[in-house]
């Protein structure tokens, strides 16, 4: 079994699937907020 060495973990992949997940939850954030204020702006 290999010894595990800190620090040497290719991790390209899961950092740009982290940077997906954030963006992903910021817009989908955004998009919730606009949709609330136009519907309590507009609908009766």
């Amino acid at each position: 079994m290999a010894e595990h060495k800190h620090g040497e973990m290719d991790i390209t992949v899961q950092e740009k699937t982290f940077d997906g997940f954030i963006n992903f939850t910021k817009w989908s954030t955004i998009v919730i907020l606009l949709i609330i204020v136009f519907l309590a702006i507009f609908a009766t």
